[in-house]
């Protein structure tokens, strides 16, 4: 079997669906079940783009296409089923919410989430318009819808009509491989952490919280800055490390809410990081924080998780299916309960350990060969039927 791979998202800095395809892809090289077939990866050469996958794929099984243009709506619309076409592919798989309508083959297609259709105020009235149409039309026109977890399952149902028998829930694995990424990596490697989290619990000597994704207002960084507050004034030595890009709408002012809370010494906001540093960030982390009231699954709570890393996050039904008994839980805009987690977080040996003892279990349910197992076998039957 022939599969064609939109792969515009494993080049350059890659977010949270290139490390997805990414994981997905460093799978399939070393399957025997996939030896059986051929995949054919599409990326864009627009101007600035770099095109080189920030995956390692064997060229004779995994061969890279790459096409002029942006990478934008035209050149998924237009330049890719085109380019689609003259492959003879058996199935198209999109992992990126939308796809190319009129795709040259069965097309199956990952929705990871449905923030835009949830919540259109957090985006700008083009680009959400943009977004709900072409997911609604793409999740219309697959055979085979896929997703992360029974949160958005739910979400695909209730808010895009998808019919159950339709979707298929593959949550992805965490750890197990490497890419270049702005604002995760992916080697953190979740077999040895099991074996040395109860070594880790007792509370670490200089206190450092990190938080890891781009900046969404959903995801409350600014509450963040601010429950950190009270920690660094009684704790010089404590910091926040931010990571990730600014992509809020309305746009949030991160420095001038670093800079109203006096932290200009204490909080270091990263807008990009490579994989030894942020490595480097998770290993010396002694919290994590990521207060998002809207995420498909909440992936880089789980990389903390296989760090060692104990994580704070807004009490939501995603988080807690993620997670489980291995998180603190906080209300939304609770600037005082936030802080009391993250003390209880950085300082409660008994907490610690507790929370990184439930850990080796929320882990089990996130591994790379069973995810691309699975999603290689919703492939095949898409590609046969």
């Amino acid at each position: 079997m022939r599969i064609g791979i939109d792969a515009r998202e494993l080049c350059g800095r890659a977010t949270g669906v290139g490390r997805y395809l990414a994981g997905l892809i460093a799978e399939w090289s070393r399957s025997e079940r996939a030896l059986r077939h051929e995949f054919v990866l599409y990326v864009a050469s627009g101007r600035n783009r770099d095109t080189s996958p920030n995956v390692a794929v064997d060229g004779r099984r995994f061969a890279v296409r790459t096409r002029t243009g942006s990478g934008g709506t035209w050149w998924e619309q237009v330049t890719l089923p085109s380019a689609a076409r003259l492959d003879n592919l058996d199935v198209f798989f999109a992992p990126a919410y939308t796809a190319p309508l009129r795709a040259p083959a069965p097309l199956v297609v990952a929705i990871h989430d449905l923030s835009f259709v949830a919540h259109p105020e957090w985006f700008r009235l083009r680009e959400g318009a943009r977004r709900r149409w072409l997911c609604r039309q793409a999740a219309q026109r697959a055979r085979a819808v896929i997703t992360i977890s029974e949160f958005s399952r739910h979400e695909l149902e209730e808010r895009l009509d998808v019919p159950p028998s339709k979707i298929h829930v593959i949550p992805p694995g965490v750890g197990a491989h490497e890419i270049s990424t702005g604002i995760g990596g992916w080697g953190l490697g979740t077999g040895k952490t099991a074996l040395a989290l109860q070594a880790i619990a007792p509370s670490p000597q200089t206190p450092r919280v990190l938080y890891v994704g781009s900046i969404f207002n959903r995801r409350h960084v600014v509450d963040l800055i601010r429950a950190f507050a009270p920690i660094a004034c009684a704790r010089p030595d404590a910091s926040l490390d931010i990571v990730g890009d600014n992509r809020s709408y309305p746009r949030e002012d991160i420095e001038g809410a670093i800079a109203a809370q006096g932290l200009a010494q204490q909080v270091r906001w990263h807008r990009y990081v490579g994989d030894d540093q942020l490595r480097a960030l998770y290993s010396g982390a002694g919290a994590f924080a990521f207060l998002s009231e809207y995420e498909g699954l909440g992936l880089t709570p789980l990389e903390a998780l296989a760090s060692g890393v104990p994580p704070v996050l807004l009490d939501t039904a995603v988080a807690r299916e993620s997670c489980g008994d291995a998180a603190l839980y906080v209300p939304i805009h609770d600037s005082t309960a936030t802080t009391r987690a993250l003390e209880l977080a950085l300082f409660s040996t008994e907490t610690r350990r507790r929370l990184l003892s439930a850990a080796p279990s929320v882990l089990a349910r996130y591994d790379w060969r069973r995810a691309g197992a699975d999603t290689l076998a919703v492939l095949e039957r898409a590609g046969s039927a």
